[in-house]
C-alpha cells in the first residue's frame, strides 16, 4: 500500500542547487517553458497507448505468461512496484502521478511524485562513461535541438543506459532482459498548437525484444493549480507476503507462514531444529 506524506523538497533542492555563475550565463528565453505539473496516463494504464503487443522473444514471452499465470494462482505477481521497487526508466515516464521539468544550463531535471524520483538528463556535451553504476533511472545524456529553426530550443533528445532491474514497462509485468543492457532513447517536445501538451517518443532497445519497441506517451499540464505542492511518496511493503530465497510465501491472519501458490514446497529449515 502506498501513502503520501509531507512535502517532498529533496528533489527540488537538488534541482535548484545551481551556481551563481551558471544562473547568470543561462539564457532562459532560448528554452521552452515547460514549467508546472504534468500528468500522463492513469494508474493501471498500458505502456503502449496504441495497444500494440510487446515484441518479446519466445523466451521472454513464455516468462511473461508464466508470471501472469503464477499471479492468477495466488502468487505475488510480476509488478516489482508492488514490492516497493521504484518504477525506473522508462516506466516512470508514464507519469501516473505529477511530473515537473526543471531546465538548467547543463542538466534538465525530471521530478516525479511517484517514488519521489529525481531523473537527471545531462545536456553539457559529455559522453557516456566507460562504466555506469546501474540505477533505476539510469544514466541519461540529452541534446537540445531547434527543430522549428527560430533560434529557440524546442526538442530534447535523450539516451539512457545503465538501468537497474528488476523493472517492467507497466503493471502488467512486461519484462526486460536480465542482462541489464537496455538502451532507451526519447524525443520530448510540445504540441505545435497547444503548449500545455507534451509528447515523448520513447524507443527501447533490449535483448528481450525481437525489435526496437517505440511508443509515444503524452502529458497535459495542470493549468488549474498555480502553486502545486509536492508530497513525498512513501511505499509500504506488502506485509501479507514474505520472501525466502527466490520464493514468496503468505502470512495467515494469525501470523503463520503458508504457501502462496498451490503445491508450493515449504522453505528449507535446515538452520532450525
Amino acid at each position: 500500500m502506498r501513502h503520501r506524506i509531507s512535502i517532498g523538497i529533496f528533489a527540488l533542492a537538488a534541482a535548484l542547487a545551481l551556481s551563481i555563475a551558471s544562473v547568470r550565463a543561462f539564457d532562459e528565453t532560448r528554452y521552452p517553458s515547460w514549467k508546472g505539473q504534468w500528468l500522463g496516463g492513469g494508474q493501471g494504464s498500458s505502456w503502449d497507448p496504441s495497444g500494440q503487443r510487446a515484441p518479446l522473444t519466445a523466451e521472454y514471452k513464455a516468462s511473461f505468461e508464466a508470471s501472469i499465470k503464477g499471479a492468477a494462482e495466488g502468487g505475488l505477481g510480476p509488478d516489482p512496484t508492488a514490492r516497493c521497487v521504484p518504477a525506473g526508466v522508462p516506466r516512470v515516464m508514464m507519469a501516473t502521478r505529477p511530473m515537473e521539468i526543471v531546465i538548467t544550463p547543463n542538466i534538465t531535471y525530471l521530478i516525479f511524485e511517484e517514488f519521489s524520483t529525481l531523473r537527471q538528463v545531462y545536456t553539457d556535451g559529455r559522453k557516456f562513461p566507460d562504466y555506469i553504476e546501474p540505477t533505476f533511472t539510469g544514466y541519461s545524456i540529452g541534446q537540445w535541438q531547434d527543430i522549428a529553426g527560430n533560434g529557440r530550443f524546442d526538442t530534447l533528445l535523450i539516451e539512457t543506459r545503465g538501468i537497474k532491474g528488476p523493472h517492467t514497462y507497466d503493471a502488467s509485468g512486461i519484462p526486460f532482459h536480465n542482462d541489464g543492457e537496455a538502451v532507451v532513447t526519447e524525443k520530448l517536445y510540445a504540441d505545435k498548437t497547444d503548449p500545455n501538451i507534451l509528447y515523448d517518443e520513447i524507443t527501447t532497445n533490449d535483448h528481450a525484444l525481437t525489435r526496437p519497441w517505440s511508443v509515444t506517451r503524452s502529458y497535459r499540464r495542470d493549468t488549474r493549480n498555480a502553486q502545486p505542492r509536492w508530497p513525498d511518496f512513501v511505499c509500504s511493503r506488502d506485509t501479507a507476503h514474505v520472501q525466502i530465497g527466490d520464493q514468496y510465501y503468505g502470512l495467515s491472519p494469525d501470523g503463520l507462514l503458508m504457501p502462496a501458490l498451490r503445491g508450493q514446497k515449504p522453505p528449507d529449515l535446515k538452520y532450525f531444529k
